[in-house]
């Protein structure tokens, strides 16, 4: 099973190439210098990532164009929007009308809808969002994959179970060969088109290291890169790109340059927003946002968060509960409710209804079982599993109990897939709509 449905090369110039997709148009990025119109192809994240055989495209096609169109109805009626006005205060029913007319909110009407507390009320909201997700980017659902590969790190942040301090904890760090093996493996056996790899800030591993590990699974797989190492400085992020990443993951964790340096001693956010503004200046698809319910964080703070996200130009929103580790200096904070999380998924469909992609992080599915279906039904549309070898699963351990850390892989992805048809949304990250 692949994580992205082929489409056919309609047009290509100004390294572009238009991508025929079930009628519809799509444009990525082209990078492969033989490809010519009438070829098929993979993309993701907006880049073509290979070409396939004509007959291999075709059998998927015949496949998944009839599953498709019949998963897009599906995901239509559960994403209708029905402004039911009884016990609707009149003034939420006007500001989700707008949002529905691509009107612009001011920060007022949006922090409204984070402070909602009734559940006829929130449920309106995340019905208003969840159609949003749909009218601007139908059933398209990313999968993604990602590989933790050390859980050592120089950082003192103060609610990470790997940070430096936490002498309790079994560290691990995967050989270069292993760690593109595994990539290798999740490309080419699992059918993975996006993989973030990603550590802790390892000064195992130079800069040159980290390149040569992207450099040799883009040698051996077609895939999109998304790396995650911490600030390596501007000059490392213009090698690792250099080496083929085209994606970084890096959250801000909170706009709020206070609690920022609070709660990473000796850091500052300025440092943070640096590295992520010359990221996307390189060509990086951006991946950020920030953390849920901090000690200290206002509703203001998370509003800012939503908007600074979008100022950031990211292509996915990653907006996760705070889950202090038992081993951490927070340990005996609390992480927020469900709701709360919704409501920020949920608000960032509305700030950013026609490009986000927005991420139902495992943070999210640890503190709440069903925080899957719910988020994607808040307008969320990415979901990210973990192909880390299971023997260092539970050892990158950042908070404790983590979802998914005692499945096979195999597993991960039958149960995600056996969602996504219930929710009528398909696996690839092209999107459709009629």
């Amino acid at each position: 099973m692949c994580y992205a449905i082929p489409g056919k090369v309609s047009q290509i110039g100004n390294k572009k190439a238009t991508v025929d997709y079930f009628g519809e148009q799509k444009t990525a990025i082209n990078e492969i210098e033989d490809l010519k119109i009438g070829d098929y192809i993979y993309a993701q994240g907006g880049y073509v990532i290979e070409k396939i055989p004509e007959s291999k495209a075709l059998e998927i096609l015949s496949v998944w164009r009839e599953t498709f169109f019949d998963l897009h109805d599906l995901d239509l009626r559960l994403s209708r929007l029905e402004l039911e006005k009884n016990g609707i205060d009149r003034k939420l029913g006007q500001i989700l009308d707008n949002a529905a007319e691509g009107l612009a909110l001011k920060n007022s009407d949006l922090l409204y809808l984070l402070k909602l507390e009734k559940e006829n009320e929130l449920n309106l909201l995340f019905k208003a969002s969840n159609f949003l997700r749909a009218k601007h980017l139908s059933n398209s659902c990313c999968v993604h994959g990602i590989i933790e590969f050390s859980n050592h790190c120089s950082q003192t942040c103060k609610y990470c179970g790997i940070s430096i301090e936490n002498k309790n904890i079994a560290r691990y760090r995967m050989r270069k060969a292993e760690i593109s093996d595994t990539a290798f493996d999740a490309i080419n056996k699992m059918g993975f088109k996006a993989l973030v790899l990603q550590s802790g800030e390892d000064p195992g591993y130079s800069v040159d290291d980290l390149c040569e590990i992207v450099r040799d699974i883009k040698s051996r797989s077609a895939a999109l890169i998304f790396v995650s190492f911490g600030e390596v400085g501007i000059d490392g992020l213009k090698k690792i790109y250099d080496a083929g990443a085209r994606g970084l993951l890096m959250r801000f964790e909170t706009s709020n340059s206070e609690l920022y340096t609070r709660i990473h001693p000796g850091c500052e956010l300025k440092t943070r927003l640096g590295h992520i503004r010359e990221a996307y200046k390189m060509g990086y698809l951006i991946l950020t946002g920030g953390l849920i319910g901090l000690p200290g964080q206002t509703i203001e703070d998370q509003l800012n968060d939503i908007l600074l996200t979008k100022e950031l130009n990211a292509e996915m929103y990653s907006f996760g509960p705070f889950i202090p580790h038992p081993d951490s200096f927070l340990r005996d904070r609390h992480s927020p409710k469900p709701n709360d999380i919704l409501k920020v998924l949920a608000v960032s469909r509305i700030i950013d209804p026609k490009n986000a992609k927005i991420l139902v992080t495992t943070g999210f599915e640890t503190v709440d079982k069903k925080a899957r279906e719910i988020g994607l039904m808040a307008g969320a549309n990415s979901v990210m599993l973990n192909v880390t070898p299971k023997k260092y699963k539970k050892l990158y351990s950042i908070y404790p109990n983590r979802a998914h850390e005692n499945e096979e892989l195999q597993e991960q992805i039958g149960t995600t897939l056996s969602l996504l048809k219930r929710l009528g949304r398909a696996p690839t990250d092209l999107g459709v709509s009629i």
